[in-house]
Formats: C-alpha cells, structure tokens, sequence
C-alpha cells in the first residue's frame, strides 16, 4: 500500500460500516438535534453581528467541560455551565458592539488557559481531551442524550418564544426600542439562549471548530435569500446536512469529525456564494438591458 492510498484509507474507511452505524444511532439523532438550534440561532447572530461572541462562548464552554473531565462529573453539563458564565458575562459588560468584542476579546484567552491547565492536569485518555478541541463521534449514552435534547428543547422554546420581537429588534434595535420592545432584555436573554446552543455544539465539532455550526449555514442561506421564512429553513438544513453527513464520513476513520462536518459546511457555503453572485449579477444585466421603446 502507497503512502496516499494509506493516508486515503484513514480519511475513508468503510469496513464493516453496516456494524458501525448501529452504533451511533443516538449520535445521529443528537446530531439532528444540535443541527436544528445551531441553524436557528446562527439566524440570529448573522442578523446581530456575533460570530465573535460565539467563539468567545465557545472558550468558556471548553473549559468547563475541561473542568468536569477533570472532576470525572458529566462533561455536557460542564460545557453548559462554562457557557452561560460567559454569554452572561457578555451580555452584562458589553450592550454596544465596542464593549461587546473587548468583554469577549478578554474572556477569550482566559477561557482557553483554563481549559488547557484542567487538561493538564487531567490523566484519563488522551482522547478525550483532544476531543474537546476538534470533536469527536462516539456513540452517545443516556445520560448524556438526556441533556443533549432536554437543552435542545429549551433552546427552541426560548427561540419560540422570542422570535418575533427579536427579529425586530435585531433588524431595526432604535425603532423596536421606540415601539417598547425591551431591546436590552431581549439581547441578554438572546446570550443566553446562545450560550446553550454553542455548549451543545461544542460536544460535536470541538470548541475550535463551533463557528461551522452556528454560523456558517446560517450565513450561506443569507447569501441565497433574505425572506423571514426560507433564511432560517435553509440555515437549518444546511447545519443537518453539514453535522449528519460530517457522521456518517467520519464512521469508520480515524480522523476526528470536525473535519468532515466544516468541509461539507464550508462547501454549502461557497456554492450558495456562488449562486448569489450569479442572481446579482443576472438581476443586475436585467436592469441594465435596454427598455423597449
């Protein structure tokens, strides 16, 4: 066997796939789960602007799942707590977006060193705690599908909830303010409901790597329409496709499944680029064509 066919065949590895995908059914369904509120929310932070706060959150969100690790407790609980301190701490310290990045510009490193002393400090597997980082596909138990989708189903009734006065106010913050939208209080409960999704997230494609789930599907749908209906459908269906298919390549290899997941999400993304260039520049030769007298 070549170097590349090796290296080929850790990348593709279908042997005895039929065995392997029994056992990561509830990974598959997790995986649904998290693509559906991280395409949802990523609706959000396209329309305010918070790809930053999501991998400030995400930092945070690393090392309390490091510090449950260490501890031997439940690592998603862990992510979440390490979540919400951060998405409060962005949403108290910074309402404009100048205190909004310096908040997350100084959470940032502080969550990252955390996360790196815990994993220091901790002597399980090495596995898991490059797992953290970059993701991992395991077949998920119990206990931790019962966090999984109880958070998931919190963060939908949240979004539920708040979605029309929070598309207003993200659209247009004064005139929704004027109108007696609580703005403020819509924007911290919006970190919160953020800080939920990117714990979540975190458990899948690392938390280096969560920006592809929570952003970049909800940004390639931008680029193909901006209707209040098909944005957030799209953004949803882009994040499934992305985590489940990200599953189902990653069975089998030994390369971990972030990968997988930001390629098929990064390739959505510049198809739908392309597309949107395409109608612009189509629209725009419509525009320009002479009128007929």
């Amino acid at each position: 066997m070549t170097l590349a066919d090796g290296i080929w065949h850790q990348i593709f590895a279908y042997d005895n796939y039929g065995e392997l995908l029994a056992l990561v059914r509830n990974s598959l369904i997790a995986g649904a789960a998290l693509g559906l509120i991280g395409g949802l929310a990523g609706v959000f932070v396209i329309m305010r602007d918070l790809p930053f706060a999501v991998h400030g959150i995400s930092e945070l969100s690393f090392a309390g799942a490091s510090a449950a690790l260490l501890l031997e407790t439940n690592v998603v609980a862990g992510s979440i707590v390490g979540s919400l301190v951060a998405a409060g701490a962005i949403g108290v310290l910074g309402t404009r977006a100048r205190d909004r990045n310096s908040a997350i510009g100084i959470l940032m490193p502080f969550g990252l060193g955390l996360g790196v002393l815990f994993l220091a400090l901790y002597k399980g597997r090495a596995a898991n705690k490059f797992g953290l980082l970059t993701g991992q596909i395991v077949a998920v138990d119990t206990p931790q599908m019962a966090w999984l989708l109880g958070t998931s189903a919190v963060v939908l009734v949240a979004l539920a909830v708040m979605w029309r006065p929070l598309t207003f106010a993200s659209a247009d913050p004064d005139v929704a303010e004027a109108r007696g939208v609580p703005v403020r209080g819509l924007s911290f409960a919006f970190m919160i409901v953020l800080g939920l999704a990117v714990a979540l997230s975190v458990q899948v494609v690392g938390a280096l790597l969560v920006l592809t789930l929570v952003v970049t599907p909800a940004a390639a749908a931008a680029r193909v329409t901006a209707s209040p209906v098909l944005l957030p459908l799209l953004s949803v269906a882009f994040a499934v496709m992305s985590i489940e298919g990200g599953i189902l390549l990653a069975l089998g290899s030994s390369i971990p499944i972030s990968p997988y997941v930001t390629t098929i999400s990064f390739t959505i993304y510049l198809a739908c680029r392309m597309a949107g260039i395409y109608r612009t520049r189509r629209w725009g030769s419509r525009r320009s064509a002479p009128q007929p007298a």
